[in-house]
Parts: structure tokens; sequence; C-alpha cells
């Protein structure tokens, strides 16, 4: 349990659409966590890759989060805002002679018929130089065959060989954007940030992120992953799986919800209550030893619905 003073959690959303349930858990999530232990809980939003960012979503997670009384603590954090910081990062990189140029596109990648975690693993094919002819497309960090692992606060021991499953990654792409790993490591590291409660979909990342904050000498947070929601079909609920946007007029039945889903019922005194009420009491009656332990639930039935009756 960390002091009253020591504190620094984050949510750090992607403008790709508006909050979902699945969102939500985890903004519910870390905030909670948070203000369980009398911390500081900050919001980023991971604007870096443009493509990814729909018109109008910033403006629509801000003003949800507003709705669903989740004040977030300081300024927001824009990663699109913090090329400087991740260029001043790899630059420290390539003097320590981790970092290689690569001229490889994803399809050469694939055909190597290396499968990893995520797909194809890197072969290696750049490591000792460009081949002649070939021009850089991405930079790629060197790694190795010594196991990164961690505790997670929930899900137990994580050990990860980065070379086996994941190969040399990239952390600056040929279209000028930064990797996520490398942003996010940066960016935990200067906003203090002491405890990164997320999703599972990113616990495969997270070794990533560690070996980048060793190979640059940052500070290590605690993470804590919790459970990704399904919808109907077993898929995770995005953009992608068509996830509802949750109505921020209307809401108390998603913070309902969501605190079933993380293992947490309203007493009936607080049915219908404001969103300040209902969180403030969830914050006092948070027991991270009472979060289901898997890493993907179902979400509950009518998720999308949060009207009132």
């Amino acid at each position: 349990m960390h002091t009253m003073t020591t504190y620094r959690g984050r949510f750090a959303p992607t403008p790709s659409g508006p909050l979902h349930f699945g969102s939500m858990v985890a903004a519910i999530g870390s905030y909670l966590d948070a203000h369980a232990q009398g911390g500081a809980w900050h919001l980023r939003i991971d604007d870096l890759d443009p493509p990814r960012v729909a018109k109008g979503a910033v403006d629509s997670i801000l003003h949800g989060l507003e709705a669903f009384a989740l004040p977030w603590d300081g300024p927001v954090v824009f990663q699109s805002r913090r090329g400087d910081a991740y260029h001043a990062a790899l630059h420290r990189l390539r003097q320590t002679g981790v970092t290689f140029a690569c001229a490889c596109s994803r399809r050469e990648i694939g055909e190597a018929g290396i499968a990893g975690l995520e797909g194809a693993v890197y072969p290696g094919t750049c490591r000792d130089g460009l081949p002649a002819g070939r021009a850089a497309r991405a930079q790629r960090v060197r790694v190795n065959d010594s196991p990164i692992g961690f505790d997670d606060a929930l899900q137990g021991r994580i050990e990860q060989d980065l070379a086996r499953d994941i190969g040399d990654f990239v952390l600056y792409r040929a279209d000028h954007v930064f990797a996520y790993h490398l942003a996010c490591a940066v960016d935990d590291a200067e906003e203090g940030i002491t405890d990164v409660v997320r999703g599972a979909d990113l616990i495969d990342s997270t070794p990533r992120q560690i070996y980048l904050q060793q190979l640059l000498g940052l500070p290590q947070p605690a993470y804590l992953h919790l459970p990704v929601a399904l919808n109907e079909q077993g898929e995770k609920l995005s953009k992608q799986t068509l996830a509802q946007p949750v109505d921020p007029q209307h809401p108390w039945k998603t913070i309902d919800s969501v605190l079933r889903f993380l293992g947490l019922t309203l007493p009936g005194e607080y049915a219908r209550a404001g969103a300040r009420d209902c969180l403030q009491w969830a914050a006092a009656n948070w027991r991270r030893e009472a979060l289901p332990r898997r890493r993907a639930l179902p979400a509950p039935g009518d998720h999308a619905d949060n009207g009132a009756p």
C-alpha cells in the first residue's frame, strides 16, 4: 500500500472514438485505485498515431469523464505534443548503441515465418547494418534473451523473453511516428507515475516498456492489469468491434455495471444516486484482492444501454 503522498496513477485513452464500456473499466478502475490510496489521477491522451485519432474524440472523452465525475489532477498531457521528449530519449538510446536502422517491410518480416506473441518476430535482418541499396524505414532497439519479468498486482508474475517472443522492436516508424512503448516509458517517468492500472490487453506490452525503462535509467512503476471486457462474440470491446458509446447523460447504469464487473456491488440506497456519490462509496470500499483475476470477462448485459429506465 502506498502512502498518502506518493501514489500517482493515470488514464491514457487513445482518442479513436468516444468512451465505451471497456474504456470506462480502465478509467474507473484506475481512478478508484488512486483515490482509495489517497493518490493523484492524471489524464494522458495517447494521440501519437494521427490516422487513429477520430475527429471530436478528444472533446468527447474529456466531457465524458467530467459527466461521470472523474476529475483528473493537473493538466491533460497530449502525446502528440511531446515529440521533443521522445526524440531526446531516442537520441540517448542511439548514443549507447542499442538502436539500429531497419529497412524491412512488414511483409518481409512476416515472410521470415517466425511466430511470436503479437504476430511475426523480427528476424534480425538489419541488426548488423542495412542491406546494400536499402533505405531505413524505422529505428529498432536490440533486445536480448534475458527474461524481463514483473509482479503484476492482480495477474501475478509475468515473464517474457523479448528475443523469442517479440524480437527487436520498433521505436520510430518510417512515417515519423514514435512507438507507443517509448512514449509510454518516457511519459510515465516524467509524470512521476508510480502505479499503472490498465486493461490486461496491454500486459504483453509491459515487458517492452520495462526494457526501455531499464535502458534509459527510468523508474519502473507498479502494474495492475484489469480484466478486459468482451462482447457476446468473445471479442474485446473497442471501436473496431463496434462497441457502443456510453451515455454521459445517464451515468448511473454504466457506473453500476463497471463496478459489478470489477467485483463491487453498490448498496441499495445508491440506486440512481449521482455519479460522484457512487464513486466516493466505491473508492472507500475498493479492495484490490476482490478484483476478478481473469484477464478477460464478458461485459454485463445491456452495458450499451445506459439510459434510465
